[in-house]
C-alpha cells in the first residue's frame, strides 16, 4: 500500500502556508478539505485509482473521492477527472474507462467539469485521479476532529470486505478454493460496497454523528487511530463486536496473517463513525432501509489510550497499520 507514515506526512505538509480562507487544510485524519465560499463550506475530496479490476475502474474512481466528500456531510456535486496511462495505451482503453466514469458520476448526479488525459513513459499501468466537490451548510459540516468522549464507535460493514471482494475478482480460482464457488461469485458482485456515499449522507442527516472516517488503506487500524488523533480522544474497541467474516478468517489462515494485519485490512466503503450514545437506535433505523448493518464496536474515551479488548483482556491497539491488501490481491 502506498500511504506515507504519519511523521512523513507531517513533514510533507509542513511547507503549506496557512490561509484564513481554508477551514480544513490538508491534515492527518481528515478525509476531505474545506474552504468557505459565499456563506457555505465547499468540501473537496481527491483520490487516485489504480490496480483495481478494470471493469470497475470508473466506478471506483468516482466513488473513492465522492465518499470522502459525503463523510463530511456534503452531497457530492461536481468533479474533475485525470486519466493517465503508460506510453502506447490505446485510446479505446481510455474511452472504456471514461464511459464507466460517466455512468458512475451520473448515478450520483455529479457533473464532470474538467480533466486531463495522456500517456507517459514513467507509468506502467493506468492511473486515475478524481477530485470531487460538494457544499455543506456551516452548521452541518462533519469532520473527523469533532468526536467526543463517550461517543459510540459505529462500523457499517464487515472488516476487510473490500479485500475479500477484490481478491474474489482478481484471484478467482484461489478464492473458489478458499471460499467455495458460490461465495466467490457472490463476493465478486459486491464491488459497490466499496462506496459509502449513500450511508454517509444518511448518517449525516440523523444529526447524531459527530465524526466519520472511511476505513481505506490500513483498515480499522489507520481509521480509528486517525479519527481519535484528530479529535484528541482515546478509544476502547471490543474485538468480539467487530464483524469478521469467515472469508477474512480463511485469508488469515492461508496467508498466516496476524490479528494486527487483519485489523489493518483495507476496508474501503466501511464507515467508522462517532455516534451520540443516546442515538444508537436512531442511527440503526436510518441505515436499516438501505440494507446496511450497524455494528457498535466500542467507545471513545477521555483517556488518550488506544485499547483493544479481547475476551475480557485489554491490550494496546496497534499504532501503525500493516495492511496485507497487496499481498492478498496479488495472489502470491
Amino acid at each position: 500500500m502506498g500511504k506515507l507514515s504519519n511523521w512523513e506526512l507531517k513533514e510533507l505538509l509542513s511547507c503549506i502556508k496557512k490561509d484564513s480562507r481554508v477551514v480544513i487544510p490538508p491534515m492527518i485524519g481528515y478525509d476531505a478539505g474545506v474552504h468557505k465560499v459565499d456563506g457555505k463550506y465547499l468540501v473537496i475530496g481527491s483520490d487516485p485509482c489504480t490496480g483495481v479490476p478494470e471493469e470497475w475502474f470508473g466506478y471506483l474512481l468516482i466513488n473513492y473521492a465522492a465518499s470522502d466528500v459525503a463523510l463530511s456531510g456534503a452531497k457530492p456535486e461536481f468533479c474533475t477527472i485525470n486519466l493517465l496511462g503508460p506510453r502506447g495505451c490505446a485510446a479505446e482503453v481510455f474511452q472504456k474507462i471514461m464511459k464507466q466514469t460517466c455512468q458512475a458520476a451520473d448515478e450520483l448526479s455529479i457533473a464532470i467539469v474538467r480533466g486531463h488525459t495522456g500517456t507517459y513513459d514513467g507509468l506502467k499501468e493506468l492511473v486515475g485521479v478524481a477530485t470531487v466537490y460538494g457544499t455543506a451548510q456551516l452548521e452541518k459540516l462533519i469532520t473527523a476532529g469533532n468526536a467526543k468522549p463517550g461517543d459510540l464507535i459505529l462500523c457499517t460493514k464487515p472488516l476487510g470486505l473490500e479485500t475479500v471482494t477484490n481478491f474474489s475478482l482478481t484471484q478467482k480460482k484461489l478464492a473458489q478454493k478458499l471460499f467455495g464457488g458460490e461465495q466467490q461469485e457472490k463476493l465478486s458482485n459486491q464491488v459497490r460496497t466499496q462506496s459509502c456515499v449513500h450511508e454517509a449522507l444518511e448518517l449525516a442527516k440523523t444529526g447524531a454523528v459527530h465524526a466519520m472516517h472511511d476505513a481505506t488503506e490500513g483498515g480499522f487500524v489507520a481509521a480509528l487511530n486517525e479519527l481519535a488523533g484528530a479529535s484528541g480522544v482515546g478509544f476502547r474497541v471490543d474485538w468480539e463486536k467487530i464483524s469478521v467474516s469467515k472469508e477474512v478468517l480463511a485469508l488469515q489462515t492461508y496467508y498466516d496473517l496476524s490479528r494486527w494485519q487483519v485489523l489493518s485490512m483495507s476496508s474501503t466503503g466501511t464507515v467508522l463513525a462517532a455516534v451520540d450514545p443516546q442515538s444508537q437506535q436512531k442511527v440503526t433505523s436510518a441505515l436499516s432501509p438501505m440494507g446496511v448493518a450497524a455494528y457498535f464496536i466500542g467507545k471513545l474515551t477521555e483517556s488518550k489510550k488506544h485499547l483493544l479488548v479481547s475476551f475480557g483482556k485489554e491490550e494496546p491497539f496497534p499504532n501503525v497499520p500493516n495492511d496485507p491488501y497487496s499481498l492478498i490481491v496479488s495472489g502470491k
